[in-house]
């Protein structure tokens, strides 16, 4: 399975990105913002940063980088895609998940290791957790908070589209709690924490077993190979 990291001017997780995916048993394609060819990869990540540095507001720029005309298309042809952090702002730009971001409420960068909720194990990206896991996955933004209208998030809520929710405490304000969401089709998934920071033994996030042994985010990239193979 050959699974695509963009790189777009200042991606600062996109090395991290593809070595999760090799860890998981795929091969990483190193993808560049300014071409028109996703060289055929199965599956495609938009990985964290600060791309253009993220200028007007985050992600913004980067959904109009030419490589996005390649990655809408082939989300809307059922080609899963995963959006971390600044990828999850340039989704939601690019209106492939339903959303938007602001600065955090408290006006802070945050860095953490944050307790999840799973709520929709079904996605391309999720389907090896189970509906209601708690997982800890680490998060580093400054404009992370998550809002939409009520229609909006009464839709999303309804139709389960809602992937993950913040535990403990609401990081940076973002509207339900709602840390991760995904496209109607679940193909398309978008979280503000960084799932390829927790998928080695000793460089995770620390659990109740020990430090740094935190790996709930290798199930993200298991979910997708899982999603792959029967294709």
């Amino acid at each position: 399975m050959r699974i695509g990291v963009i790189t777009f001017p200042g991606s600062l997780d996109d090395r991290d990105a593809q070595r999760a995916v090799r860890i998981s048993g795929a091969t990483p394609v190193a993808l560049w913002h300014g071409d028109h060819d996703l060289q055929g990869v199965d599956a495609v990540i938009l990985p964290g940063g600060f791309a253009y540095g993220d200028y007007l507001r985050a992600g913004a720029i980067a959904s109009y980088a030419p490589i996005m005309a390649e990655v809408i298309d082939a989300a809307n042809k059922g080609v899963p895609v995963l959006g971390i952090c600044n990828g999850f702002q340039m989704l939601a730009e690019a209106r492939l998940v339903p959303g938007a971001h602001t600065r955090n409420a408290h006006q802070q960068f945050i860095r953490r290791d944050q307790r999840l909720r799973v709520e929709n194990a079904t996605t391309d990206w999720t389907n090896a957790f189970e509906t209601n896991d708690e997982i800890i996955i680490p998060m580093k933004n400054a404009d992370g908070r998550f809002v939409a209208d009520s229609e909006t998030l009464a839709r999303i809520e309804g139709q389960g589209q809602v992937v993950f929710r913040y535990l403990d405490v609401n990081p940076n304000g973002s509207l339900n709690d709602i840390a991760g969401v995904s496209n109607e089709r679940g193909n398309v998934v978008a979280l503000m924490p960084h799932p390829e920071h927790a998928t080695e033994p000793g460089f995770g996030p620390d659990t109740p077993e020990a430090m740094s042994s935190g790996i709930d985010g290798l199930k993200f990239f298991e979910s997708a190979l899982r999603v792959l193979a029967t294709v």
